[in-house]
């Protein structure tokens, strides 16, 4: 796996990690409608980082076997 490669999942995971503070911050200032709303994003974001990771835990195993 190039370090791209890695710095894409890295970057995913952030994204997830920065959305998922906005939300509790707009939680905490009472804005409930849009900590929800960010809340929903954040899980979505969370999910995608996710998914790009199992997929390049299943390609570096793949490599690995060959």
């Amino acid at each position: 796996m190039s370090q791209s490669t890695h710095n894409r999942a890295a970057e995913l995971h952030n994204l997830a990690a920065h959305a998922h503070a906005i939300a509790a911050e707009s939680h905490n200032k009472a804005d409930h409608p849009t900590a929800h709303e960010l809340s929903r994003e954040a899980h979505e974001h969370s999910q995608n980082a996710f998914k790009y990771s199992e997929q390049l835990a299943e390609e570096t195993e793949k490599s690995a076997k060959k």
